[in-house]
């Protein structure tokens, strides 16, 4: 799909690779709205890349449909998606407390499937009838998941859960919105220079980076960006998950 002039809606814009891709959307020429539980996040990016934020809770509907009537009223109905928005809450199924409270792993489920697929059934319905472009092509979503999906870690319950889920939404997604020419294709980042990842002390960082096979280092999120990117002016791609990991393979713990 071409980017020039096209509405594009990034969910987690206000930082890490939401933030990445919209500023390469944008650099392409699509009419980006950041969307961000995070205000200040968002309305700092998209001030940056000549955009217009808005805040969304992506798990919940009416803060989404509202969010999307923001960016409609601005750009007109988004042909691309790319979610980015995600938490992680570490906790084992029993620690050292006791069970999991049901309500830490509700929380990561929620935003980050829930959320994933509360955005895509809203742009995927206003985009379904918008003018097709080559090949009958009017939409992309690129979603959000993580190497935890495929190798979750012991502390990761939640999180690789959540990532799991949204591979599995990948396909189902796909054979149904083909119809319409909208595409659906997810990438599952490995480990990736992230706002939570910061958190870390630089030789943590270091540590983590060293375990990947090559390049031997954090994914940037740039790189990330490069990818969405590649997804959306790609029409073959679809209804696939994509790893961005150089070639990790994550130990039990």
């Amino acid at each position: 799909m071409q980017l020039a002039g096209v509405a594009a809606v990034v969910t987690g814009g206000g930082s890490g690779l939401g933030e990445a891709t919209a500023v390469a959307l944008a650099a392409g020429g699509a009419k980006v709205a950041v969307l961000d539980i995070n205000a200040e996040g968002a309305a700092r990016v998209a001030a940056a890349i000549g955009g217009i934020s808005a805040v969304c809770d992506v798990a919940d509907s009416d803060s989404a449909v509202a969010a999307l009537a923001i960016a409609t009223a601005a750009h007109g109905p988004a042909r691309i998606l790319v979610n980015c928005a995600g938490v992680v809450n570490p906790g084992r199924v029993v620690g050292r407390d006791g069970p999991l409270p049901l309500a830490a792993f509700e929380k990561v489920i929620r935003i980050n499937l829930i959320g994933t697929f509360n955005l895509m059934r809203l742009v995927a319905a206003g985009a379904q009838s918008l003018e097709p472009f080559e090949d009958g092509e009017r939409g992309v979503i690129v979603n959000t998941a993580s190497v935890a999906a495929y190798d979750g870690q012991i502390g990761q319950p939640a999180y690789g859960a959540s990532k799991a889920g949204v591979v599995g939404l990948t396909l189902p997604a796909a054979r149904e919105l083909a119809r319409f020419g909208i595409r659906v294709v997810t990438i599952a980042p490995g480990l990736f220079q992230t706002p939570m990842m910061a958190s870390l002390p630089a030789e943590a960082q270091a540590s983590l980076g060293a375990m990947v096979p090559y390049p031997p280092r954090l994914g940037v999120p740039s790189e990330y960006a490069d990818l969405a990117l590649h997804i959306v002016s790609n029409r073959m791609l679809n209804g696939e998950t994509i790893r961005l990991d150089g070639a990790i393979r994550l130990a039990p713990r």
